[in-house]
């Protein structure tokens, strides 16, 4: 099912801090705060994309989508049991009205209450409940980097309520879709870790809870024949995980997914459905991140592929380049075709160099739409791609099709003409 890389194999020496900058994708401002990155337009055009494929990949299997405020009482995280066990890691407490408030620092306390605010039947079950949605996490300075560790997140998030036999059923379709974004994203993974509680007072105290938690997910891992390593002192306080490992080019590792399974959240927030006997039965929380937190992905992204993304994921997909002014009336023409097809197209005109200098500069842009008075006169287009290949020439409506068409399919190849 799955396939392991080093790092070497999976990674260019690319710096993400250094990169995503000149690309204009991200940057920062001391007046913002540090681990406040703000997203630049190509940035925030790969972010949404992200998003889109995301949402529809989810919705494809059977989630409903939710928005939660990025606020709570203090006592709502009291009872989820992040005040006790996870409060070093909160911003602190905002007095309102008599009442505190908090920045949440995850969304599961919130789908909790979703879920709670009306009755369910095990006919609804599994219900699969997603957000990308904010969280803040109170960082270290010290700890601080580009996009892979902020205080501001944006999490591809979600929970499924479902009953004890659905359990390893939906921690394995999970770890599917996390595989399927891989591949989408040209992504795979370094390690699998099964993350389990340590010693101490960071973990809720419930032996037998842990143990059936545990023995679910590495029931779920043995099945698919996945090699892990387990790991004491990593899990979430409130139960084991999965964690999908990536590594940056330096090696260093990072969770970038994750599927856990929580018995205790449910107890806590007295969750309950109506089983096929009448009576009241508790549900099981599983969570799952399925492209972790949209920056902490895009930095992988932008060091994986050197600012080269994947064309469904490029900022610009089309760089449309007319070898004089006079052709500036059919690439306006051309980019409106681009655009009304769902593509991301710009001009570059002679106004910002020799048509040789133009296509360096694009040369992280998936296509190059050369159009010359040849190519007026023939109602065509001369397509160059990324990879230094050049197709030959194309009638325009046949061209723009072709692309679309590639980039709507999330490939991962560039559309060479065929």
């Amino acid at each position: 099912m799955w396939s392991l890389a080093s790092p070497h194999e999976e990674t260019t020496m690319h710096d993400h801090r250094k990169l995503g900058r000149e690309l204009d994708l991200f940057d920062t401002d001391p007046l913002m705060g540090a681990g406040l990155p703000y997203w630049l337009p190509d940035g925030a055009t790969v972010r949404h994309a992200l998003e889109e494929y995301i949402r529809d990949a989810e919705r494809r299997a059977g989630y409903q989508h939710v928005h939660s405020p990025v606020l709570g009482k203090r006592e709502l995280y009291e009872i989820s049991g992040h005040w006790s066990h996870y409060s070093d890691d909160m911003f602190p407490p905002m007095d309102l009205g008599g009442e505190q408030v908090v920045l949440r620092p995850s969304l599961c306390p919130h789908h909790a209450l979703i879920y709670r605010s009306r009755a369910h039947s095990y006919r609804e079950l599994p219900l699969r409940m997603a957000e990308l949605g904010g969280m803040y996490r109170s960082e270290l300075s010290g700890v601080l980097g580009g996009l892979t560790r902020v205080r501001a997140i944006q999490l591809n998030d979600g929970h499924v309520f479902c009953t004890l036999d659905q359990v390893a059923d939906e921690a394995r379709a999970a770890l599917e879709l996390i595989r399927q974004a891989y591949e989408v994203l040209g992504i795979r993974p370094a390690r699998y870790r099964l993350s389990l509680a340590g010693s101490g007072g960071k973990y809720v105290a419930a032996p037998d809870m842990w143990r059936r938690a545990a023995d679910l997910l590495t029931g779920v891992l043995d099945e698919l024949g996945l090699e892990y390593e387990a790991v004491e002192g990593e899990a979430a306080f409130y139960g084991p995980k999965i964690d999908v490992q990536i590594t940056d080019p330096a090696g260093r590792e990072a969770t970038l997914s994750t599927v856990q399974v929580d018995f205790h959240q449910p107890e806590r927030f007295g969750l309950e459905y109506v089983g096929a006997d009448g009576a009241k039965h508790r549900p099981v929380m599983v969570h799952r991140a399925i492209i972790g937190s949209v920056e902490r992905l895009v930095a992988h992204l932008v060091e994986l592929h050197g600012g080269a993304f994947p064309a469904w994921l490029a900022p610009t997909q089309v760089a449309i380049l007319p070898v004089s002014d006079e052709q500036w009336p059919r690439a306006e023409e051309l980019r409106r075709r681009c655009l009304d097809e769902g593509l991301r197209a710009r001009i570059a005109g002679p106004e910002e160099g020799t048509l040789g200098a133009r296509i360096r500069a694009a040369r992280l842009v998936p296509y190059q739409a050369v159009i010359g008075a040849m190519e007026v006169a023939a109602g065509e287009v001369a397509v160059r791609l990324r990879d230094g290949r050049r197709l030959a020439p194309l009638p325009v409506g046949e061209a723009v099709a072709g692309v679309a068409a590639s980039v709507a399919a999330r490939s991962g190849e560039l559309w060479d003409g065929r």
